[in-house]
């Protein structure tokens, strides 16, 4: 089943003051349906949004957030280092070919803020991180599945080099004064995702 909307879809197109390139939903539906995708797909994107709907009232422009959210992901190869900024390339093509360039810097910002080699701020990029981050403050069983699947998603790296690579991500998060940049998601958040972390590398 697609866990992805195209009326929503649309109805974005039409926020952000434009109408949605030809094919463009599909094309972002073929993306997150890729085969090795087993948590970077549709299901993430759709529970992103369903984040941003609780937490709406933190954006200060909801169009360009719910916009990034949507292609974060959108490029993601485990073989290569610069996913997210093949994935802003993708949505600064869609915004420019739909004649809203002005929105460009400010999607790419945020996009680029997903690649969480440092702690956010409290701004309409922090929230897509913070959203990005909510999978780590999963129940147990539900992170368990999240850690299986991107396990899954790099099955071409040895167990002893996986592991390694995972612990740095691992650590360079808990080294963050937080994970979470608004008072709100880390209310939410913070000490279960914190948790999680140091189980997950405590087992690695």
């Amino acid at each position: 089943m697609q866990p992805l909307s195209a009326s929503r879809w649309n109805a974005l197109w039409l926020a952000l003051g434009a109408t949605p390139p030809e094919n463009s939903f599909a094309e972002l539906v073929a993306h997150y349906g890729e085969p090795q995708r087993h948590y970077h797909n549709g299901t993430h994107i759709d529970a992103c949004l369903s984040h941003l709907d609780n937490l709406k009232h933190l954006a200060h422009d909801l169009p360009a957030v719910e916009f990034a959210l949507w292609l974060h992901d959108a490029i993601y190869n485990t073989q290569r280092q610069d996913n997210e900024a093949l994935s802003a390339d993708l949505a600064e093509q869609l915004l420019t070919g739909a004649g809203i360039p002005q929105r460009v810097a400010e999607v790419r910002r945020h996009i680029l803020a997903t690649a969480h080699t440092e702690a956010a701020h409290a701004d309409d990029a922090g929230l897509v991180v913070d959203i990005d981050l909510s999978v780590l403050a999963l129940p147990d069983n539900a992170y368990r599945a999240y850690t299986q699947a991107i396990r899954a998603e790099f099955a071409w790296v040895p167990e002893p080099l996986f592991n390694a690579g995972r612990a740095k991500v691992l650590n360079t998060l808990l080294q963050m004064p937080h994970l979470y940049s608004h008072d709100e998601t880390r209310q939410l958040w913070e000490a279960r995702a914190r948790g999680n972390l140091q189980a997950e590398l405590k087992n690695l």
